[in-house]
């Protein structure tokens, strides 16, 4: 059976090296000059390759409709096997405390990943064509015929498998435009939404950049002093434009989802307990220390250089005393340390995700073998199916998992 798979991405690769190993005469078109150029910058620039622990684990972080997709696929290709075949090539490994697998940090370590992916997939007798740019499909359900090449080429094939990712960091090649070609043909759709990606702020901190807040919780709300619609424990790290850092990109959907939806408002808590329960510990700290500082309390919970301006926008001298601090003050400070205040959010950059959410509509796939349902001839896989899962190597794990079926299942 001739094959066309396109995308060089991780379900691509996947895809093309197991249709290839089934006796299928594979040509893999890449539109970039070289394969996995989106695998070399995951986990910035280290390769998060996947997540440890147990299949069943490693689904339940994604939401439950696509965990229930994703079930087959992981069965059938583990993340266990994924680290089997890179050691096999001689691509040593390690995992973190938190469940993230990557190669053994040294000097070109990501390159050795996708150079290792690339050996496995030329070594099972694919043909490989970067540079190939497709600007559409022809055919109708329920058969595929023909790729349209940016040459004008045009390619028929026995097989299509699509594997072009998301919309997501349009500069490796992801630029979305295969979802359009898909609804054009029939099939459901849900529009790119951005996912995993840094928040800008309406009011930013320029002068922050590079400070952390740590061991808190990331919340956003429906406006400032709104019903609080989502939040992540996480680290937050301030950027020239926003925040960043593993709670900002896992809040990255529910936050523009509330903007978009009319308000949303960010802020930090450094202390989960209510705002009752940290009042109440001011009062002890104002009984048994009356002398001590209202800065050296809030610089106890708050990065001692968010303080001083801090204290400032909210009305309170920087030379004030737990001994005479006034009603509105006091509450104040506990609004600091419960519910920092970080602001309104501006658009979330959907290029600028390390995920895209939406895609080809789960519905339309079958999970045993991904092929598209009304189809005899096509297969979807990776991003451009509608699966986001959290950061930390899942997505890569999707993608492997469901590329391998696509290309087993011809």
């Amino acid at each position: 059976m001739k094959v066309l798979v396109v995308g060089g991405g991780a379900a691509g690769i996947i895809s093309a090296w197991k249709a290839a190993s089934g006796g299928h005469s594979v040509t893999l078109l890449e539109a970039n000059a070289r394969l996995g150029v989106k695998l070399r910058i995951s986990g910035g620039g280290k390769c998060n390759i996947t997540h440890g622990g147990a299949v069943k684990e490693v689904l339940a972080a994604f939401p439950k409709d696509q965990a229930r997709f994703l079930r087959p696929s992981m069965h059938r290709f583990t993340n266990e096997e994924v680290v089997a075949m890179l050691h096999r090539e001689g691509v040593e490994t390690y995992e973190r405390d938190n469940g993230r697998v990557f190669p053994l940090d040294r000097p070109g370590s990501a390159a050795q990943v996708v150079a290792a992916f690339e050996t496995i997939l030329r070594r099972s007798g694919a043909r490989v064509v970067c540079g190939a740019r497709v600007r559409g499909i022809q055919g109708a359900a329920p058969r595929l015929r023909a790729l349209e090449m940016d040459s004008g080429e045009r390619l028929p094939a026995d097989h299509f498998i699509l594997a072009t990712g998301g919309a997501s960091y349009p500069e490796t090649g992801t630029r979305g435009e295969v979802l359009g070609w898909l609804k054009a043909l029939g099939m459901p759709v849900k529009p790119w939404f951005p996912a995993l990606a840094p928040l800008p702020l309406q009011a930013p901190h320029p002068e922050w950049e590079g400070l952390a807040f740590r061991d808190g919780w990331l919340r956003v709300s429906a406006g400032q002093g709104g019903k609080r619609l989502a939040e992540f424990q996480g680290d937050i790290v301030f950027t020239k434009a926003g925040i960043s850092g593993p709670a900002a990109l896992e809040l990255s959907r529910p936050v523009e989802e509330a903007r978009r939806a009319g308000a949303a408002f960010l802020t930090y808590a450094f202390d989960a307990r209510p705002p009752e329960i940290i009042e109440a510990g001011l009062r002890e700290s104002q009984a048994r220390n009356p002398h001590l500082a209202a800065r050296t309390w809030l610089g106890e919970r708050l990065p001692e250089r968010v303080c001083g301006p801090a204290m400032a926008e909210a009305g309170i001298p920087e030379d004030q005393r737990l001994k005479d601090l006034p009603k509105p003050a006091r509450r104040a400070l506990v609004q600091l340390a419960s519910a920092f205040p970080l602001g309104a959010p501006r658009p979330v950059p959907l290029e600028r995700g390390e995920v895209a959410a939406g895609g080809l509509d789960l519905s339309a796939v079958d999970p045993h073998t991904m092929r598209v349902k009304g189809w005899e001839n096509l297969s979807v896989c990776g991003e451009l199916l509608d699966v986001d899962g959290p950061v930390g190597g899942y997505n890569l794990q999707a993608a492997f998992s469901t590329g391998f079926v696509a290309g087993e299942s011809l």
